[in-house]
């Protein structure tokens, strides 16, 4: 199902120089070796006793335990993937994937929106890297008919299923066309669709079933799903590959059981809330056929942008509305191109369909 052989070249090298990591369990031994000095983590606990505050240390060292890997397990199981991997946040798994997946001699391609944290882990990878224009297909078609060929070279493309900023969608089914014309591997950052996009809200790759096409997903936990952490989903081997070369996961403390077990929970909630989600698509419809003063951009999400030329135009609406009891936030230039400021609005299942009016109201 994975086209992920090239994976195996450097894991192979790991175990040939007896250095292949894996995750281990602890099972009851005494501690020397974890970094919970004074027991603290030991001794605190929530959820009536029953889930640790601190995991001690690295998940290499002392912060694996059972309930992240049966976590992880009901992850893929639900997400129809052969294996995750937990990370402590989307910024640290969209980090550890692509600045250690990507090879010296290998091409990334990127929509010229993706995240911070997408465009981070491609500066601390070695292959080089261009951006294809927002959605463009045909840009990006043009920038993989013109890369230089280089002999074993791996090409990914990364773009996310919703944006933050503008809340649109991407042409998922064409990408995954050109990807299969140029044999590149996709690389999907479902944040904003988890919990939101699908029936039982398993993302845009599992809703239109195409997620034997995507080399790696990344869902994250802490929009929809209410809690913390990430997981990157893919074959085994980069289940293997990231525990040994993704730095963000080898050499950070590990997420702690009570956090676990607030994703484990929350994966058995947000599947059966239908009716949330119901609500929540009535209130994007309220919103975009509405007239408003300004311009609105085209979202069939939870995302509203609603443009309001000027940083200092836009701040002062967002204060005006702030005064009338409205939370809703600036995005300011640079983090938007100039011209493009505007009011990020975020829909949620339990704003009232009062309260949206009484909002844009206020923007007519």
């Amino acid at each position: 199902m994975y086209a992920d052989d090239f994976l195996e070249k450097k894991l192979n090298e790991r175990k040939e120089q007896n250095a292949f990591r894996s995750l281990k369990l602890n099972d009851g031994k005494i501690d020397f070796c974890s970094n919970d000095y004074l027991g603290i983590a030991k001794q605190l606990s929530i959820v009536n006793g029953e889930w640790s505050m601190g995991s001690t240390g690295s998940r290499l060292l002392a912060g694996n335990y059972p309930l992240i890997e049966e976590t992880e397990n009901i992850i893929a199981q639900f997400h129809q993937s052969d294996a995750a991997l937990i990370f402590n946040s989307g910024y640290d798994a969209n980090l550890g994937l692509l600045s250690s997946v990507p090879q010296k001699n290998d091409l990334i391609m990127y929509d010229a929106l993706a995240h911070a944290s997408i465009r981070d882990g491609i500066r601390l990878s070695f292959a080089q890297s261009f951006a294809f224009v927002h959605h463009d297909l045909i840009d990006l078609e043009k920038k993989l008919q013109h890369a230089p060929v280089t002999a074993g070279r791996n090409i990914f493309v990364v773009t996310e299923s919703v944006f933050s900023m503008d809340g649109d969608i991407c042409p998922l089914k064409e990408l995954i066309a050109v990807c299969k014309k140029y044999n590149a591997h996709l690389i999907i950052d479902e944040a904003h669709a988890t919990g939101i996009i699908g029936e039982r809200g398993e993302g845009l790759v599992q809703q239109l079933q195409l997620q034997d096409n995507i080399f790696a997903r990344v869902h994250t936990f802490g929009k929809a799903i209410g809690c913390h952490g990430a997981a990157v989903l893919g074959s085994r081997n980069l289940r293997d590959h990231l525990i040994n070369f993704a730095r963000s996961l080898m050499y950070s403390t590990a997420l702690p059981p009570h956090a676990v077990a607030a994703i484990k929970e929350s994966y058995n909630l947000f599947p059966l809330m239908q009716e949330e989600r119901k609500q929540l698509n009535e209130l994007v419809q309220i919103f975009q056929s509405a007239n408003l003063k300004y311009e609105k951009l085209v979202s069939a999400t939870a995302i509203q942008g609603v443009i309001v030329p000027g940083n200092t135009a836009v701040r002062q609406l967002a204060e005006t509305l702030q005064q009338q009891g409205f939370d809703v936030r600036a995005v300011l230039y640079p983090t938007v191109p100039k011209g493009k400021e505007r009011l990020r609005i975020v829909l949620h299942a339990f704003n009232t369909k009062q309260e949206l009016e009484r909002l844009m109201q206020l923007l007519k």
